[in-house]
C-alpha cells in the first residue's frame, strides 16, 4: 500500500509539473501573440497614414519568376509607375531587359482594364477586370499605396518582425487572400512594406504549383509627378489586338 501510495503521489507531482510547463508555454504564446498583435495594429495604422498621403510613385524594379518543374529562374527589369487619384489605382510598367537581354513590353492598368503591348510583334493583349476591379488593383497596387485597412479587406495577415531591406526599416506581413479562389493558384504572398510611406520594398508571391515570383523595388521616388504619358502608348491599325 505505501509503494502505491508513494508512486501515486510521484505520479501527481509529475502531472503538476508537466501542467505547469503546459500553462508556462501556453502564456508565453499568447504574451508573443498579443506583442504581435499589437504590431501589427500599429503597422496597419501607420499604413492607414501613409495611405492618406499617397499620390503616386515611381521605382526601378526586379522580376524573378521562379519555377519548379524546371528549377529555372527568369528575370525582368525596368520601370514601374503607381498613380492614385481618389479611390482607382494606376500602374504601368515598362519592361527594359529579360535575363539580362533589352527587350521592350509596356504593361498598363487604368479604369478597370489591363493592356499588355509587345511592340516586337506589335500585339496587345486587353483583359477587362469587370466584378474582378477591386481584385485586380489589391495586387497590383499591394504595397504602393495601399492603406492597412485595405490590406485587412482582403488579406489574413500576419505580422513577421521588422527587416532592413536596402537600409530602410521595413515590416514583413504574410498575406493568405480572403478569396477562396485565388487561394486555389497563390497560396501566400510576403511583402516587406515602409509603413511610413506605404511603399513596398520587396514582395515574394508564393503559388501552389511550387513556382514563386520574387519583386524588388528600388530608387523610389515618392509623390513626385509622373508624366501622363507612361500610362499609354501608341498604337496603330496593324496592331493585333488580343481581348480575354
Amino acid at each position: 500500500m505505501r509503494i502505491q501510495k508513494s508512486w501515486a503521489a510521484a505520479g501527481c507531482r509529475i502531472f503538476s509539473v508537466l501542467f505547469a510547463l503546459v500553462l508556462l508555454v501556453n502564456l508565453n504564446q499568447a504574451q508573443a501573440q498579443s506583442a504581435g498583435n499589437a504590431a501589427l495594429d500599429k503597422v496597419l495604422a501607420q499604413m492607414d497614414k501613409a495611405a492618406a498621403n499617397f499620390h503616386s510613385a515611381q521605382a526601378d524594379f526586379q522580376w524573378d519568376q521562379f519555377e519548379r518543374v524546371v528549377s529555372s529562374t527568369d528575370t525582368q527589369t525596368g520601370v514601374i509607375y503607381f498613380l492614385r487619384s481618389g479611390t482607382a489605382t494606376q500602374m504601368a510598367a515598362r519592361i527594359l531587359t529579360y535575363d539580362g537581354q533589352p527587350a521592350k513590353k509596356t504593361v498598363v492598368f487604368r479604369d478597370g482594364v489591363l493592356k499588355f503591348y509587345q511592340p516586337q510583334i506589335d500585339q496587345m493583349t486587353v483583359i477587362h477586370a469587370g466584378e474582378k476591379k477591386d481584385q485586380f488593383e489589391s495586387y497590383l497596387a499591394l504595397g504602393f499605396g495601399a492603406s492597412g485597412s485595405d490590406l485587412k479587406k482582403s488579406w489574413d495577415i500576419t505580422y513577421q518582425g521588422m527587416e532592413t531591406i536596402d537600409g530602410m526599416q521595413t515590416a514583413k506581413l504574410d498575406l493568405v487572400s480572403k478569396v477562396a479562389a485565388d487561394r486555389n493558384t497563390i497560396s501566400h504572398l510576403t511583402i516587406w512594406v515602409d509603413p511610413a510611406r506605404a511603399i513596398s520594398l520587396k514582395q515574394i508571391m508564393f503559388e501552389t504549383s511550387g513556382d514563386s515570383r520574387t519583386a524588388y523595388y528600388r530608387n523610389i521616388q515618392y509623390n513626385k509627378k509622373i508624366p501622363s504619358s507612361v500610362f499609354n502608348f501608341k498604337t496603330d491599325s496593324k496592331t493585333q489586338v488580343v481581348q480575354k
